[in-house]
C-alpha cells in the first residue's frame, strides 16, 4: 500500500473531485472539514488547505493536521487567495510544506502531486547514504540516527538525500527549488530557508549533528567527513 495516494481537500470547487476521479481513478480523494481523519491512512497523503475554511482558518486546520498522527507526515499545501508574502510566511509557520495561489483545480493538483514519485518507485535497489551517525535509506524513505528513526517531511527528506549525493557542493536556493521540481510553482527562494531550518531542527532534536553549512550569499553545502 506504499504507492497509494490519498488527497485531503477542504471545500473543493464544484467539479474538482469528479475531474480528479476521472483523470486519476487510482487516487483516493477525501473532502475534510475542520478535523483530521480519525484513522491512519496508508501510502502518501497530500492535503490542500484553503486559506479560509468553512468553519475555521486554514492556518488552524494546518496546525491540527500537522499535530494529528494520521496526517503528521502528510505533504500539506496551503491554497492562498493571493501571493501575499505575509500569507506565505504564516502558512509555512503553521506547518505547511508549500503553497499555491488558488482557486484550486485539477491541473494544479496533478502538477503538485506528480512532482514527488511514490516511495521506492525510482529504483528497486536498496540505496543507503551514510554521514557520521546518520543513515538515510532511500528505499524505505527513512532516516536513522544511532538506530532511532527521525521523521522528516517529504521536502526535507529529498533535500537531505540531495546533499548526501552531492557532498562538498554549494547549492543556491534557486538550485534547490529546481531540484525539488518546484520552480514552475512560484515558490519563493526564502521558503528554502524554512525547509532547511526544519531539517536542521529535526536532526538536532534527535541528537544528530547538523551536517549542513550555510554559505553566506550563496546557499548551503554538506561537508564530507573525509
Amino acid at each position: 500500500m506504499l504507492n497509494k495516494t490519498t488527497l485531503l481537500i477542504t471545500a473543493p470547487p464544484p467539479g474538482l473531485i469528479v475531474d480528479l476521479a476521472r483523470r486519476r481513478p487510482d487516487w483516493c480523494v477525501m473532502e475534510i472539514g475542520d478535523a483530521p481523519p480519525p484513522e491512519a491512512i496508508a501510502g502518501r497523503v497530500w492535503g490542500f488547505i484553503d486559506w479560509l475554511c468553512p468553519s475555521l482558518s486554514g492556518l488552524e486546520l494546518c496546525r491540527r493536521l500537522r499535530e494529528a498522527e494520521p496526517t503528521r507526515r502528510a505533504h500539506l499545501t496551503m491554497v492562498l487567495e493571493s501571493g501575499d508574502v505575509e500569507a506565505r510566511r504564516r502558512s509555512l509557520q503553521a506547518g505547511a510544506d508549500d503553497y499555491l495561489v488558488g482557486p484550486l483545480n485539477a491541473d494544479a493538483v496533478l502538477l503538485r502531486v506528480g512532482l514527488v514519485p511514490p516511495e521506492g518507485a525510482l529504483d528497486n535497489r536498496r540505496v543507503v547514504h551514510r554521514h557520521g551517525t546518520l543513515a538515510v535509506d532511500c528505499t524505505a524513505h527513512q532516516v536513522r540516527h544511532d538506530g532511532g528513526v527521525i521523521a522528516l517531511r517529504p521536502n526535507e527528506f529529498r533535500l537531505l538525500v540531495h546533499f548526501l549525493e552531492h557532498p562538498d557542493q554549494v547549492f543556491s536556493r534557486a538550485a534547490l527549488i529546481e531540484h525539488l521540481g518546484k520552480h514552475a510553482l512560484g515558490i519563493d527562494e526564502r521558503t528554502v530557508d524554512v525547509w532547511i531550518g526544519r531539517l536542521r531542527r529535526s536532526l538536532v532534536a534527535a541528537g544528530a549533528a547538523d551536517p549542513l553549512r550555510t554559505v553566506r550569499s550563496l546557499g548551503y553545502v554538506l561537508d564530507s567527513l573525509d
